[in-house]
């Protein structure tokens, strides 16, 4: 797969990222496998990790200012 913003080869990596659900809850999974570009940094999370995603951020305390989940696929 290539790259949107520049056309270069994504790479799989695994890295944390930051998901603002509010205007004061920040999620952060950790250990999520990604698609990213070696050139110019940009990320990409492939559909079937991105429904994961979406179950952890739905079921994330709402409450919390910052909470931080270990994906697991």
């Amino acid at each position: 797969m290539r790259c949107r913003a520049c056309g270069a080869l994504l790479e799989p990596r695994v890295t944390d990222l930051p998901f603002k659900l509010a205007d004061t809850t920040i999620v952060i999974l950790k250990a999520l496998p990604v698609l990213q570009c070696p050139q110019c940094g940009d990320t990409e999370i492939e559909q079937a990790t991105m429904s994961r995603v979406d179950q952890l951020l739905g079921a994330a305390n709402r409450t919390a200012e910052l909470e931080v989940i270990r994906y697991a696929a």
